[in-house]
């Protein structure tokens, strides 16, 4: 007879299920043991691997913050008490513990979960700009509105990481905050970095539990208060005791990271023990002011080939083979590469030229560099500000800089590169990469504002090369440039085919495609009634000269007369340029940046200043923040391609009637 099969009884039911999936938000936490959270925190780091392998998106980070995000939510009781990320790329677990752990699939898809906080999709996201050093103002805002309205039972989470920490908005914040102690705000520091050791030592750990114990601030109130009562002999004990307390604390946490801000500090916690970090963050809740909790985590941390990851512990990934690590589809050459490639043999020719950046020396392309020249390359950490006019100086002392950054991350050092740089007519070069759309990572990451701000900023010039060769001739181009600032621009992603001119102009505008007169009955008429050809001028910004000269082929064959040129120097305006526009009907400018106050607009205002009466259709990004997508998906949306510029011209045409 066969044995009849036993039923598992309720507990082991409960075990076999995954926890995640009975995670709808951050009260489904309370109830857990330490035991049960520790199983969830092994089922979302098998989650993170899983799904971000797939879609791409920043695996490191929220690998290693499984156990801080947990214990964060089941102490605080997000959203009455906000928790904010500094950029938020980090901020993957929090997405899974607020109920989203269902949409994974669809990270950083157009019309899916955005990779960073976004206000759109929870109530428990508070921000969603990605831009480093902003959490403890906007933290530092948020409790002072609570404290005024009389809230005291709300506690504002800053989760900052210790990169970001080299940003000044983070002092700025900070010195505000030790400033007004009447507000409950708990900063959290996230250090994953690898030059702070995560194993202490015994003693500093009793030394940690110790201070946070509700009866140790008392405790030391007291004494201070007792010994100082006892004359020169209880001062001077006191003294002694408190300096042996700062020596033990400097020795567990480094003075570079933070100086004496007057504020409680706990620390360092193992952001990897959940009991430690309950016990820090409850008592962070309960303390009534702010303060500093120190957390030490491993970036990248239970994934093998993310641990084994020595340049940046798979701090960004595309889609990879989620057991080894390995990228899918083989990556194309890019710009970076490129930049990168001529950057090392321009520091070969010229020993005066010196690289910077501000954190991001290997997604800029500035590693290479930095370990063939490390005494001419410089790492200013978050600090973009500090980078321009550090460059300034550079410049002034007899050197020619050359700040590699993000596009997006020109918007933080505007006044300086106004101010410091232009102002002195410096030459400094600054590389934007990832120029234009960049897509999915969103709304704040998108560079293109650049070219608007650039645009009012006397005497600068700004190349934006269409290609590689164009890249390498217009950096070497930069850097000859000795009586002002230059920018050279290049979007993200693979490298377009080359384009040879037909022609290039005395001063540089290179021309791209020459059409044949159209015979008279083929013809567009510009008026009813006229048997002329409708001449037509494209100018192509960048790597969109391929949509242009697909644009430029299409209306040639319904008749209308086309020439597409490529400016190579954007801005300012080259004369040539404004000549070309007097002997056509009308003007169409293709570019990826937002339509006002582009290479369009000061077209259009060139024209106007020359007296040449010729209409401008821009073909460029509206005045909006972009949701995620594709760099194509949004071009495509957006008709910036040639049937936008066709759809432009045939509007013009229309308007003429």
């Amino acid at each position: 007879m066969n044995k009849p099969t036993e039923t598992p009884n309720d507990g082991q039911q409960r075990q076999q299920t995954p926890l995640i999936n009975s995670i709808s938000g951050p009260q489904d936490l309370k109830d857990l043991s330490t035991q049960q959270l520790e199983q969830l925190a092994a089922e979302i780091r098998s989650f993170l691997v899983d799904k971000v392998s797939a879609t791409g998106g920043h695996l490191g980070p929220n690998l290693g913050v499984v156990e801080l995000s947990i214990a964060l939510h089941t102490v605080f009781d997000s959203p009455r008490d906000p928790i904010i990320f500094d950029t938020s790329h980090q901020s993957y677990v929090h997405k899974i513990l607020t109920g989203r752990a269902q949409q994974f699939n669809t990270l950083r898809q157009k019309g899916g979960l955005s990779g960073y906080t976004s206000r759109s999709e929870s109530e428990h996201d508070w921000t969603e700009s990605s831009h480093a050093s902003a959490s403890l103002s906007y933290a530092e805002g948020l409790s002072k509105a609570f404290a005024l309205q009389g809230e005291k039972d709300r506690c504002v989470v800053a989760v900052v990481g210790d990169g970001a920490l080299t940003g000044g908005m983070c002092w700025e914040a900070l010195n505000n905050i030790a400033a007004d102690r009447q507000r409950n705000l708990v900063i959290v520091v996230n250090d994953n970095g690898r030059s702070y050791s995560p194993t202490i030592g015994g003693f500093a750990e009793n030394l940690a539990d110790l201070r946070m114990q509700p009866f140790y601030d008392k405790v030391m109130e007291q004494g201070k208060s007792t010994l100082n009562s006892m004359g020169w002999v209880g001062r001077r004990t006191f003294d002694l005791m408190h300096a042996f307390k700062e020596g033990v604390k400097h020795t567990v946490l480094p003075g570079s990271m933070f100086p004496e801000l007057g504020m409680k500090y706990v620390g360092p916690v193992d952001g990897h023990n959940l009991k430690q970090l309950e016990h820090a963050f409850r008592y962070a809740k309960d303390y009534n002011g702010p303060l500093i909790v120190h957390v030490v985590t491993e970036k990248g941390r239970g994934y093998a080939p993310a641990e084994n990851n020595a340049a940046d512990l798979m701090h960004s990934t595309g889609v990879i083979d989620p057991v080894t690590g390995a990228p899918i589809k083989a990556s194309q050459p890019g710009w970076t590469s490129v930049f990168s490639q001529h950057l090392l043999e321009l520091g070969e020719q010229r020993q005066d030229i010196v690289a910077i950046t501000a954190a991001m020396a290997g997604p800029t392309g500035l590693a290479a560099f930095g370990e063939r020249f490390p005494e001419r390359f410089v790492d200013v950490g978050i600090a973009e500000q500090h980078a321009l006019t550090s460059a300034a100086g550079m410049a002034l002392g007899g050197l020619h800089p050359v700040v590699a950054l993000y596009s997006t991350f020109l918007n933080r050092a505007f006044d300086q590169l106004l101010m410091d740089v232009a102002l002195l007519s410096l030459p400094v070069t600054v590389v934007l990469d990832r120029s234009g759309v960049t897509g999915s990572d969103g709304a704040s990451h998108n560079g293109v504002w650049d070219l608007s701000m650039a645009g009012i900023v006397p005497g600068i010039r700004v190349a934006a090369p269409r290609d590689a060769d164009e890249l390498v001739a217009q950096l070497d181009e930069a850097v000859s440039i000795e009586d002002g600032p230059t920018i050279v621009r290049f979007p993200k992603g693979s490298l377009p085919q080359q384009l040879p001119a037909v022609e290039r102009l005395s001063d540089g505008v290179d021309i791209l495609y020459y059409s044949a007169d159209s015979d008279e009955d083929s013809s567009v008429s510009t008026e009813a009634g006229s048997d002329r050809a409708v001449d037509v001028l494209i100018v192509s910004v960048g790597p969109m000269a391929a949509e242009a000269l697909e644009a430029a082929q299409q209306l040639e064959a319904e008749g209308f007369v086309v020439t597409v040129v490529d400016p190579r120097w954007v801005l300012p305006v080259q004369p040539s340029l404004v000549a070309l526009a007097a002997g056509h009907d009308v003007v169409v400018v293709i570019e990826d940046g937002v339509v006002r106050g582009g290479v369009g607009s000061a077209i259009d205002t060139a024209l106007s200043g020359s007296d040449v009466d010729v209409p401008v259709r821009h073909v460029a990004v509206p005045q909006q923040f972009l949701e995620h997508a594709s760099r194509a998906e949004i071009l495509e949306e957006f008709s910036i391609n040639a049937q936008g510029i066709i759809q432009s011209v045939y509007d013009w045409a229309e308007e003429k009637q």
